[in-house]
């Protein structure tokens, strides 16, 4: 196989998961603005992944929010999925909502609120054994705001044996993907707040425990690329929450504010074999001012420009810059690979796919958004809960 033949067959198998609560209304704690057309319910959120799949090729599953995305039946919603073309990814849990979480969730002083929220995500166990779904993702907004305020160290007894119990609980072929996140809503301490803390306690879990990289939750100036390499490196990096910020959480669409940290990103994924493995590549992303499935639709294409220009980065002549202390050549075939324009290889992949070379036009000119537009009227539009 050709250089290129190689680099085309890696972007055909590429998958990025597209997240149900992208699809509805969200946005800042400012305001969130209800667009037209939205989806009122889970199934139809589905019915708006399975248009971006139809478009780009690489978008199959799609990520569950709990409570956001409750139903009755979770084995017939993984029924529907299935049959728009798409399946059930990611169980997202949510123990930031309820007002018994004002102090925390699994590290609450409160015994009774913490058995609360271990209640909620053994429940969302429950809904990956009906849906299918391989990942349990969690991210706790558990913290303090004062010095003081509770124990740091008893905080982080409490995680454990709730992460502990929930462990336990998964499947053999399931993984609990542990998300951090270095403030908000907690801004004196956040329980969960850097990667080495997430990498600690998956490390004590075991092989079913593995660290979520939000590409928007790091200080700034952090290298995030850094962080990839060594969890890739230890075998502990299960998974992306794609998007980009210009100051802090800003769930901006990924690639947006710097394309250049995208590559970075993508080229050490590459170079440490998770494009291939089950790293999981999601998108986590508000969609307040843009249309929600054209965004969500570049997104993906963001994601693929990154990994091609990753992907075509001579490594050969990459590596014999650095052995030999080669400075400027060692960046400057990061650099060339960087510069080139990806687009008509990725027009070429699409076609190849029997896709339209051109995925956001193609979504305009089918007419669904003027559909939904015209039919989910009434009813109540599916948010984040803000």
């Amino acid at each position: 196989m050709t250089e290129l033949a190689a680099v085309k067959a890696a972007l055909k198998t590429q998958a990025v998961e597209t997240p149900s609560w992208a699809y509805g209304n969200s946005g800042t704690r400012f305001k969130v603005f209800a667009q037209a057309g939205v989806p009122r319910s889970p199934f139809e959120k589905l019915d708006d992944a399975a248009k971006v799949h139809e478009f780009t090729g690489v978008a199959p599953t799609v990520a569950l929010h709990i409570p956001w995305d409750r139903v009755d039946d979770y084995a017939a919603l993984a029924e529907y999925a299935e049959k728009q073309g798409v399946k059930v990814g990611a169980i997202n849990s949510n123990t930031f909502q309820d007002d018994d979480f004002k102090l925390g969730s699994v590290c609450h002083p409160d015994p009774a609120v913490r058995r609360k929220a271990v209640g909620h995500l053994l429940e969302c166990v429950d809904i990956m054994d009906a849906t299918g779904s391989k990942d349990l993702k969690l991210w706790f907004a558990d913290g303090t705001n004062y010095p003081g305020q509770d124990d740091l160290r008893s905080r982080q007894d409490r995680l454990a044996e709730a992460l502990a119990e929930v462990y336990e609980r998964l499947g053999d072929d399931q993984r609990m993907l542990l998300e951090y996140k270095f403030f908000e809503p907690a801004f004196y301490s956040t329980d969960v707040p850097d990667w080495g803390t997430a990498y600690a306690h998956c490390l004590k879990l075991g092989d079913k425990a593995q660290v979520v990289v939000d590409t928007g939750h790091h200080a700034p100036g952090t290298n995030i690329e850094f962080i990839v390499a060594t969890l890739l490196r230890e075998g502990k990096l299960g998974g992306f929450d794609f998007n980009s910020r210009f100051y802090a959480d800003d769930d901006l669409m990924v690639g947006a504010a710097d394309p250049f940290q995208l590559f970075r990103i993508m080229y050490e994924v590459v170079r440490g074999g998770g494009l291939g493995s089950d790293v999981a590549f999601m998108l986590d992303q508000c969609h307040n001012i843009e249309a929600k499935i054209p965004a969500i639709i570049r997104s993906v294409m963001n994601v693929q420009e990154a990994t091609a220009k990753a992907l075509l980065v001579d490594r050969d002549a990459l590596a014999a810059a650095q052995a030999s202390g080669d400075v400027l050549e060692a960046n400057a075939v990061v650099m060339d690979a960087y510069n080139t324009d990806v687009r008509p290889l990725l027009r070429e992949v699409r076609q190849e796919m029997g896709l339209d070379p051109e995925p956001v036009k193609a979504y305009k000119a089918s007419g669904w958004a003027e559909k939904v537009v015209a039919e989910r009227v009434g009813g109540e539009q599916a948010g984040w809960g803000a």
